[in-house]
């Protein structure tokens, strides 16, 4: 038995369907079953009640991935506990993102990381926020930037600092009021969005009141690079974060402020069993160190 083996166990437990933990593990589920199935020889236990449709712990699996999650904690405070004598923020950290974020806030974090912690060995997973949550738990990420609140109690949270929201639209349209519009303002407003499974495409829907099947017709983005592109050709209007806003000032576009409230939240998450706390904190004081004047420090 290796400790990979119980982190394969942990990850079947987790995701409860073979396909989607061996993707969560980066391994193939043929791979993933076959160990299962000798772990299972070699405890001379059934684990995993299985189906065409789902997997189900069985009784004596409960104490025993109880006590893998457990080894697995422990592995990782003795990790900690070598790297702290180095000196803090020391060697392989793994840091997630959200697309929404990341092309905004690591241009100048990480520089600004490797400045104040050389021996640092940064790793970044830029990805949607379920995702990175899997990942997370599944002990394949330290930590990461995401917007807030998540709903998970195996993961704890810092907020960091409020974003707002700018409404962008062609240069040269005129929105129906005042320079700083209101939510009322908003409300069903046609917007070019990110496809489904960003969270700020279920913020903006919230925030205009648009259904999802009437929000964009037939345009769907993955980056909101490619929907600044499209707002500046006159395809439709957007809203953007502050950072991505701030990218996006060209002759081509208008951006106008939205009344104070209106944005998101973003903060660094992680397990509540993991053991560098101290890290995360340290980073965490990095990033407020270095915040653009368009974000608003929480």
């Amino acid at each position: 038995m290796t400790l990979q083996d119980l982190r394969y166990l942990v990850a079947l437990v987790d995701h409860g369907h073979f396909g989607r933990a061996a993707a969560a593990c980066s391994i193939s589920q043929p791979t993933l079953s076959m160990q299962i199935k000798k772990l299972e020889e070699q405890l001379g236990v059934t684990l995993f009640e299985r189906t065409n449709r789902s997997v189900r712990v069985t009784p004596v699996a409960e104490e025993i991935v109880g006590r893998a999650r457990q080894i697995l904690t422990d592995v990782e405070a003795i990790i900690s506990v070598g790297r702290s004598v180095s000196g803090p923020l020391v060697g392989a950290f793994s840091l997630g993102v959200i697309p929404t974020l990341g092309p905004y806030l690591l241009p100048w974090l990480v520089p600004a990381l490797k400045k104040d912690y050389p021996e640092l060995l940064l790793a970044v997973r830029e990805d949607l926020t379920a995702h990175l949550m899997e990942r997370l738990v599944s002990y394949r990420l330290d930590a990461a930037l995401v917007a807030l609140p998540v709903s998970d109690d195996r993961v704890a949270s810092l907020p960091l600092f409020d974003e707002p929201f700018w409404f962008a639209e062609p240069k040269g349209h005129q929105p129906a009021n005042a320079k700083v519009m209101r939510e009322e303002d908003l409300r069903g407003r046609r917007l070019l969005l990110l496809t489904e499974g960003h969270c700020l495409r279920d913020q903006a829907l919230a925030i205009c009141g648009t259904t999802d099947r009437d929000a964009d017709g037939d345009f769907r983005a993955t980056s909101l690079e490619t929907i600044r592109q499209m707002v500046a050709m006159g395809m439709g209007s957007t809203l953007l974060p502050a950072m991505a806003c701030s990218a996006a000032h060209t002759q081509a576009i208008t951006a106008h402020p939205l009344e104070a409230g209106i944005g998101r939240r973003v903060g660094l998450i992680w397990r509540r069993s993991y053991p560098r706390v101290r890290d995360l904190h340290l980073l965490a004081q990095t990033l407020r160190d270095h915040l653009p004047q368009s974000v608003n420090l929480v």
